[in-house]
């Protein structure tokens, strides 16, 4: 055999190898399998992401996409255990194993990606942080809050972007630091603070589910930071890493071809081929992350699209009426983007 035939056989056999390893499941996968259930660490209780109700039922941004993941892997979204994790606990909770998912409003930075052992999916929800005063301050913006009480929770990023934000614009603040959340909203609505901060979209919720009369308060027009709010994995499981990823990528997608979760039966005899391998129609996207072919099929089914998700949790059909703005698809200015299903 020559030189080059001997190449191309052992270039063959390494290709052969990687795309085997490829089709085989990750430890996290076998491990939710074997469980017959997904174990997902979500908040202890935010309006619009992941808040449970007297019975215990969660719902959700943050719930919905445990849901799309336990559709996919079982296509049963109800196969999901959720455990509430205060912002101090969930990073012990999935680097341990105790939750295979952390889907809890959760900041994409570069030392969490890197020195806490985790990946990220892609982002979920872009927010950003804010304060929130009582009316009766006068307070018209966040600058005019020099030696002002401000509450806010520990182990966050909203701590350190509070810091920052009071000394760039050199002015003086009390922290007056809480660990649990209906701890540090209690303290802010009984007077303990003068400002309550967190991201936005918290304060939103916070404000018309938690203020004795949401009127009285006002969140300032500021948004001091970037929050990219996205679900995390642990390193080292390229599989399980892959599933969660592509999970989010098809709710985004579907919503760009007009699939929901009514017309999703219709959209199967599409002529689209990019629809018809995102629903497995012509298959090889399941087989590619170990899933069925209605992988996607069966999150769609179980939560919607992207734009169905938005709306029932956080947008126009929720009560925090919150618009899309960064979280708009691509083509109407948003960030949300898929990358190609193909």
């Amino acid at each position: 055999m020559s030189i080059a035939a001997s190449m191309r056989v052992t270039l063959a056999a390494a290709l052969a190898i990687a795309f085997s390893a490829a089709a085989q499941a990750g430890p996290t996968l076998d491990k939710v399998k074997q469980a017959g259930t997904l174990a997902c660490g979500v908040s202890t209780g935010v309006v619009g992401f992941s808040n449970p109700d007297n019975q215990g039922n969660y719902t959700g941004l943050d719930v919905d996409v445990c849901k799309a993941l336990a559709a996919a892997l079982f296509g049963d979204a109800s196969k999901v255990k959720y455990v509430p994790l205060s912002a101090q606990q969930r990073f012990t909770a999935l680097q341990s194993g105790e939750v295979d998912l952390l889907s809890r409003n959760t900041t994409w930075t570069l030392l969490r990606d890197t020195q806490l052992g985790l990946n990220f999916a892609p982002v979920t929800y872009y927010d950003g942080q804010g304060f929130m005063v009582a009316k009766k301050l006068g307070v018209k913006s966040a600058k005019e809050l020099d030696g002002a009480t401000v509450c806010v929770q520990p182990g966050t990023t909203t701590e350190l972007n509070l810091a920052d934000f009071f000394r760039a614009n050199k002015i003086s603040f009390k922290p007056v630091v809480i660990e649990k959340l209906d701890e540090v909203e209690s303290a802010f609505f009984s007077g303990r603070c003068d400002a309550y901060t967190t991201d936005a979209s918290g304060l939103a919720g916070t404000r018309v589910s938690k203020a004795p009369n949401p009127d009285d308060y006002v969140i300032l027009p500021e948004i001091i930071s970037k929050e990219p709010l996205a679900p995390a994995v642990r390193q080292g499981d390229d599989e399980w890493n892959d599933i969660v990823r592509w999970v989010v990528y098809a709710l985004i997608e579907a919503e760009e071809r007009g699939i929901t979760s009514k017309n999703l039966d219709d959209m199967v005899k599409s002529d689209d081929p990019n629809v018809k391998r995102l629903l497995g129609v012509t298959p090889g996207m399941g087989k590619a992350l170990g899933l069925d072919e209605k992988w996607a099929y069966n999150e769609v089914k179980a939560v919607g699209n992207y734009g169905e998700i938005f709306d029932r949790n956080v947008g126009k059909d929720s009560p925090l009426k919150l618009a899309r703005g960064l979280n708009a698809l691509w083509t109407h200015g948003g960030l949300m983007y898929a990358m190609p299903i193909r």
